[in-house]
């Protein structure tokens, strides 16, 4: 079952879809239409950039172009590093390999983000910016994060893949660094099908960010204008998965209340207890309760919890967690002067890529059980739980399954 926004699906979406159609606007060259003459795209990142508080918003095809697009449009490439968490998705450091740079891996903390304290460890002369991972639906330490980041003069590009509509603080998630990057695959907390966009407050960010996903256009197809002319490349949202993602966007609200809600119920009846505690949150009322983790103490106690549900640990998170990613390539020379692709494949990796890398990472995945809300997805370790059509009595039997099996095997 993918995320919980598809289960909202309806007219508005339908209605949409069906203008596309019928005015025949299909793609996103629209863009070159006058500005009074406003496209889905245009009017999918109006409404985006005022419900998340953000002064520019830009559209494009998925989640992982929004990461590439933004490291280009921050100027981030060969020589440089950035540091993202040992728990994240995999396009996050595929998309710091494309660009030229290194990823840098680094340890989670309690909440399994980035951990800030192991972040200022793994600093260097060649580090260009940090990349927090808001990770299933949760916020990062911004407040740490960001003093860091303006200690040693690094951006910050935040992964919101995950968490659009959270908030830390009172603020919208995405809103911290010099942008932040969403996706709208059906996975996530609201859908297009697909696609994604990104935020930033620094105008020159959105120009150059525009220039790399439309063929380095200036804003809005523009031939010229102020900021930088750049190559750029064809990652530009359709007209369709904008109908679909704007319906959505005005949907934000009530899948948030949906799973929160869900959310509640479960907590009630499924209580911490010696040997088990929630996931440590940095701010529990900006979650978006897409999933509930409980850590366990001991591994093996986790696991077997697991087998049980017929579910895995998130160290199981085959594309989440950085030991299970062998197919990435190898990384810049130790002295971090090239492009990692310019590396012959057998080059020693400066961080270490396998399992036992990260072992805080290593361990608190190992002892964490995700339970669905609104959200199923293998990938994730979030095989067993409840969903949007749960009802009452569906959310007591998985409660009271859950409680009875971690009462069984911790005794």
């Amino acid at each position: 079952m993918p995320g919980p926004g598809y289960a909202f699906f309806g007219d508005e979406e339908r209605d949409n879809v069906e203008q596309v159609l019928e005015t025949w606007s299909r793609t996103t060259a629209a863009h070159s239409y006058p500005l009074g003459d406003l496209t889905q795209t245009r009017l999918f990142e109006q409404a985006a950039a005022h419900r998340l508080s953000s002064p520019y918003c830009l559209s494009v095809n998925s989640g992982t172009s929004a990461l590439l697009t933004a490291l280009a449009a921050l100027g981030i490439g060969p020589g440089d590093e950035v540091i993202v968490p040992g728990y994240m998705y995999s396009a996050c450091l595929a998309a710091i390999v494309y660009s030229g740079a290194t990823p840098v891996l680094a340890e989670v903390d309690a909440s399994l983000t980035l951990d800030p304290g192991d972040v200022r460890q793994r600093i260097t002369g060649r580090t260009k910016a940090l990349m927090p991972v808001h990770i299933l639906g949760a916020a990062c330490d911004l407040a740490a994060l960001r003093r860091i980041a303006g200690e040693h003069g690094l951006l910050m590009l935040e992964d919101a893949a995950q968490a659009c509509g959270g908030t830390y603080r009172g603020r919208p998630l995405g809103t911290f660094g010099q942008a932040g990057a969403f996706s709208l695959n059906m996975f996530k907390i609201i859908t297009g099908g697909d696609g994604g966009f990104l935020l930033t407050s620094d105008e020159r960010v959105f120009q150059r960010a525009y220039g790399f996903h439309d063929h380095g256009w200036f804003p809005y197809r523009r031939e010229d204008g102020p900021g930088d002319r750049l190559w750029g490349l064809n990652l530009r949202m359709t007209e369709l998965t904008a109908a679909v993602a704007r319906a959505q966007l005005g949907r934000l609200d009530a899948v948030l209340a949906r799973t929160r809600g869900l959310r509640d119920e479960l907590l009630e009846q499924i209580p911490e207890r010696d040997g088990m505690v929630r996931r440590y949150l940095h701010d529990a009322d900006g979650d978006c309760a897409s999933v509930l983790v409980y850590v366990f103490d001991e591994r093996a106690d986790a696991e077997a919890v697991a087998k049980r549900l017929g579910t895995k640990t998130l160290l199981h998170s085959p594309k989440h967690y950085y030991g299970g990613l062998p197919e990435l390539p190898a990384l810049a020379a130790p002295d971090g002067s090239s492009c990692p692709f310019r590396q012959p494949a057998e080059v020693w990796r400066r961080d270490g890529w396998r399992a036992g890398a990260l072992p805080r990472t290593d361990d608190v995945l190992s002892r964490s059980l995700a339970l669905t809300v609104g959200l199923s997805d293998t990938y994730l370790g979030a095989d067993f739980g409840v969903n949007v059509f749960s009802g009452g009595d569906e959310i007591a039997e998985v409660a009271e399954r859950f409680r009875e099996t971690a009462d069984e095997v911790l005794g």
